[in-house]
């Protein structure tokens, strides 16, 4: 039996830290969001740093530790794509044999035909775009029309926004699980709810995520087989269809992650918590803000002694991300990155190295609880071995 009885995954969303070597093949070459925010923007991390940040690549003033408090490295992506759910699917133990599609022209006239018959409503938009500059140029139309706006991303996402007072949240899910019914193979339908009045619209807390279905088999089954209980905050829930999760929270913002993940830490005794936290990517990566991006990590950091100090030597702390998102590119998608790989508890300042999957993160977690998954190879022995 592992020496952990509580593990705490937190995925820094689209934190990645530096290109992978295929990165040209996606348009993403020379993408590094650690990074090259580091060499724009002054960054203040020293506890990420004492864990090993600095350890696992030279970035712009975020020097090594001498003695790191935690073990360092970083993952490869092995599956094709840089979406969310490739990421945390590849966690989990699922490898893809090819990408999500893509729809960067918009979706076939013969889907959106079907769609709009069975919602019974026109549509406005489908096309690819940033989700703020469309509710922006299209809000007003959305809200003289009752069109709900469509749009899609160099991701594999069918994106439907709505302002509240025009579709109410139960009806703009209703039409997303018709999207979902429609498009079986696409990676995630999303609602995104807004509010406001045109010139000032602001999406609001209340997005949803509609993943496809994980393969069967994956971690979160096979913890729940084993009676492990998860706990999932953010979109956690969302991105595996609460498959294998117990608990479930959902978050307004990183802040307010944080302050449900130390909640969860106070109630649960054992197990995984398992959290997402979105804003890096959602709200600064996507925006190309830099400095909006670079406050958040501060904030992360600000907010890691009392993360540690609520844990004990039975419980193992795990940072990392699903893909990049560098703001500092012209580009305002994901970007095909190497994601970082910070580990608290167990033996400090060992190097892990570059990871040749995220699998390798759920076959660590999987091997604490006493069970196994098809990809990954666990790095637990290092973590317990003594030194």
């Amino acid at each position: 039996m592992s020496v952990f009885q509580r593990v705490v995954w937190i995925v820094l969303d689209s934190v990645g830290i530096g290109a992978m070597p295929d990165a040209a093949d996606y348009g993403d070459d020379g993408s590094d969001t650690l990074g090259n925010i580091a060499r724009q923007r002054s960054l203040k991390l020293p506890n990420l740093c004492s864990l090993g940040l600095g350890n696992i690549t030279p970035l712009t003033g975020l020097p090594p530790a001498l003695e790191p408090t935690g073990a360092f490295g970083r993952c490869t992506l092995a599956s094709p794509g840089k979406d969310t759910t490739t990421g945390h699917w590849e966690m989990a133990g699922i490898h893809l044999d090819k990408p999500f599609p893509l729809y960067p022209r918009g979706f076939p006239s013969e889907i959106m035909h079907r769609f709009e018959e069975r919602i019974g409503r026109k549509t406005l938009g489908n096309i690819a775009a940033s989700g703020t500059e469309i509710i922006a140029r299209l809000g007003r139309e959305h809200v003289r029309t009752g069109s709900p706006i469509i749009y899609t991303s160099a991701d594999s996402v069918f994106q439907v926004a709505a302002h509240e007072q025009v579709i109410p949240i139960a009806e703009l899910y209703r039409i997303c699980s018709i999207a979902r019914e429609l498009l079986p193979g696409i990676g995630r339908v999303i609602a995104r709810p807004f509010v406001g009045t045109d010139g000032d619209y602001t999406r609001t807390a209340n997005r949803k995520d509609f993943a496809m279905s994980p393969p069967e088999g994956m971690l979160l089954d096979r913890l729940a087989a084993k009676g492990v209980t998860v706990h999932g905050i953010g979109k956690i829930s969302d991105v595996f269809l609460g498959r294998g999760i117990a608990k479930s929270d959902k978050t307004k913002s990183n802040a307010d992650g944080m302050a449900k993940t130390l909640l969860a830490l106070d109630r649960t005794r054992e197990g995984l918590i398992f959290v997402n936290l979105v804003d890096f990517d959602q709200n600064f990566g996507h925006r190309n803000d830099v400095e909006g991006y670079a406050n958040a990590l501060e904030e992360v950091d600000g907010w890691l002694p009392s993360l540690i100090s609520a844990t004990s030597k039975e419980d193992l702390v795990i940072l990392t991300a699903d893909h990049g998102c560098d703001p500092t590119t012209p580009s305002t998608d994901h970007s095909r990155e190497y994601v970082p790989l910070l580990v608290y508890g167990g033996n400090p300042g060992v190097d892990l190295g570059t990871r040749e999957t995220l699998s390798d993160i759920g076959q660590t977690v999987a091997a604490i609880f006493g069970v196994s998954i098809a990809k990954g190879e666990s790095f637990l022995v290092k973590l317990e071995s003594t030194p």
